[in-house]
């Protein structure tokens, strides 16, 4: 039973990762292309943030996909 609950959440996890690392490599493309040169609320230019949503949003859907590779092969 707890094997079970265990793939659940797992399962969830990734989908999530997935999920928001996509929203995330498209809102640094976004900031990079479009907003470019503005400054995002005292944080720093739009460009710079862009390319860090950019890279760990990459980071963040291969990390997705690989939880759930890893789940496929095991049969959870």
């Amino acid at each position: 039973m707890a094997q079970k609950w265990r793939g659940w959440v797992l399962a969830g996890i990734a989908l999530s990762m997935y999920v928001i690392g996509g929203v995330m490599i498209m809102g640094g493309l976004i900031m990079i292309g479009i907003m470019g040169d503005q400054d995002l609320w005292g944080w720093g230019e739009a460009r710079g943030i862009g390319y860090m949503g950019f890279g760990l949003g990459i980071i963040l859907s291969v990390v997705g996909v690989l939880v759930m590779r890893i789940m496929r092969n095991r049969g959870w």
